[in-house]
């Protein structure tokens, strides 16, 4: 089947680019939905909430999910009847890959993290703009079917979670040693 037709969003209160950009994103689980589709390729709705370390209960897993797909962040193709819908990433949500990384680089400086989840926020900010660049075309073929750009280098899903396992590795080496 095909993917429904957005809808257009509900007007926002302003038309200030950050209160615009808070209307979307400004709750409590929406770009935690949107990290688990970037990163950790859920596409459904109960991976989503199987793989939620948060915790996000199915009403409210629904609810965003129905909000990105209004809000021409993620589009939803449904499979049929008894069949579990698809949901894919529009551009819009792929562009967020350098924000994300961002995003958690200030968590890491500002907040408590843990070892792990630490080296693979580092990481992500150290690859910088041409490793974002590669996952973003990466993103776009899963979920837009749009071909990515030949390149002699690895997928960089493949890089990430390589470096990510790494960075972990080393992290508690490292922890062990000082002990």
């Amino acid at each position: 089947m095909k993917a429904k037709p957005q809808t257009e969003a509900p007007a926002p209160r302003s038309e200030c680019p950050l209160n615009t950009a808070v209307e979307v994103f400004g709750d409590r689980w929406t770009l935690l939905v949107l990290r688990d589709m970037i990163f950790g390729d859920r596409r459904y709705f109960r991976q989503l909430q199987a793989g939620s370390e948060e915790g996000i209960a199915s009403n409210i897993l629904a609810d965003r999910l129905a909000r990105l797909v209004e809000t021409g962040m993620l589009t939803r193709e449904d499979a049929g009847p008894g069949r579990r819908a698809t949901y894919s990433l529009t551009e819009p949500a792929i562009q967020l890959v350098p924000t994300l990384a961002h995003l958690g680089a200030w968590g890491v400086r500002h907040r408590p993290t843990t070892p792990d989840r630490r080296a693979g926020s580092e990481w992500l900010l150290a690859a910088g703009p041409e490793f974002w660049d590669d996952f973003m075309a990466e993103l776009r073929e899963r979920h837009l079917g749009i071909a990515r750009p030949e390149s002699s280098n690895p997928p960089a899903s493949e890089r990430m979670a390589a470096a990510y396992t790494q960075a972990v590795a080393e992290g508690r080496a490292a922890g062990q040693g000082a002990a």
